[in-house]
């Protein structure tokens, strides 16, 4: 016997919302970081790529596992392109 204890399904629902906890506080800490870095007119890319590829990291995983229903990629799919046109459109006027 190796002494390990089997854990239930409530340990393993516990575990898995403490980890979404510390995550969404890290997230919203880096943006934090991102804006404060933005207000004082210093690079703010690498923070920001920071949390960018954490929750690409989250997406790669949850489609590796088939855990991602067609109408939640065709979401993710659209915020992303809205997204990608609305900053766009932002560094376009603000680069006048």
């Amino acid at each position: 016997m190796n002494g390990l204890v089997e854990r239930d399904e409530r340990e393993r629902a516990v575990d898995a919302e403490a980890e979404r906890l510390v995550a969404a506080i890290m997230t919203f800490g880096v943006l934090v970081l991102v804006m404060v870095r933005s207000l004082r007119g210093e690079a703010a890319w690498d923070l920001m790529a920071l949390v960018v590829a954490a929750g690409f990291a989250g997406l790669v995983y949850r489609v590796r596992q088939r855990a991602v229903d067609r109408r939640l990629g065709v979401m993710g799919l659209a915020v992303g392109v809205v997204s990608a046109v609305v900053a766009a459109v932002i560094v376009a006027v603000l680069t006048r």
